[in-house]
């Protein structure tokens, strides 16, 4: 199954949109690492100054290992950022820390795709965890008995599937906002200046790509189930 013409076409594409964008964050944070903020603050001071300008005040900003294993958690209201962002003064660490500083502003202003995100988090875990196997399952039983219930069996994969894929869609949103107030947020508070957010402006430019990847990725997963099962496009 792996080897069939329907499967690579579909696949390879995502793949390398997936190395891609996975390629240009990490050289991208990776160069802007080595520029340093004309107004020397740290990842930490930076998410902070958005943070008090914006009159929020209970988020905890903590120190995480990892490499952009950054994050806002809404449920405790904290902000963790990496070690390579916490302490560091460069433009790629304001970028970063400012956009998770994004989120929280999101939370704290009622942003409704910020709420959805977060109430399909259980089903996206349920779905990511079994709807491939699912799907594989049902496509297997299909090839060796030929029987209905084997597309059953893919339909229900599909269902649960498609759970991760509207995560990942309304993620899109969510990410995208965040990123523009981080970069307009970080110039009006003095966090860098206009000439420095081209940088800026690049490394999250970069990182929102692995998140349009990982959709197209999983888009296609799912086209090629159904497909491959008959379930779309009436062949097996």
């Amino acid at each position: 199954m792996f080897i069939e013409p329907i499967y690579l076409i579909m696949m390879i594409p995502p793949l390398l949109l997936s190395l891609w964008a996975s390629f240009r964050t990490k050289s991208t944070f990776k160069k802007y690492s080595k520029v340093r903020a004309m107004s020397g603050l740290t990842g930490a001071e930076a998410a902070k100054r958005l943070l008090d300008q914006a009159g929020i005040n209970d988020v905890q900003i903590t120190s995480t290992r990892g490499y952009l294993s950054d994050h806002y958690n809404p449920t405790n209201k904290t902000l963790a950022l990496s070690e390579p962002v916490y302490g560091s003064n460069s433009i790629a660490a304001i970028g970063v820390a400012c956009h998770e500083a994004g989120h929280a502003i999101q939370h704290a202003t009622n942003y409704g795709p910020l709420g959805l995100r977060s109430m399909l988090v259980p089903t996206a875990n349920i779905g990511s965890k079994l709807g491939y196997w699912v799907m594989f399952a049902g496509l297997m039983l299909m090839g060796m008995a030929g029987s209905a219930v084997g597309s059953t069996i893919v339909l229900v994969g599909a269902v649960l599937f498609s759970a991760v894929l509207l995560f990942q869609v309304v993620t899109l949103p969510v990410e995208f906002d965040a990123s523009n107030r981080a970069k307009a947020l970080a110039v009006q508070y003095g966090i860098v200046a206009d000439r420095e957010r081209v940088g800026m402006d690049k490394v999250l430019n970069a990182a929102a790509l692995t998140y349009v990847a990982a959709a197209v990725s999983t888009l296609m997963t799912l086209l090629y189930f159904l497909i491959r099962s008959g379930l779309l496009g009436g062949r097996r």
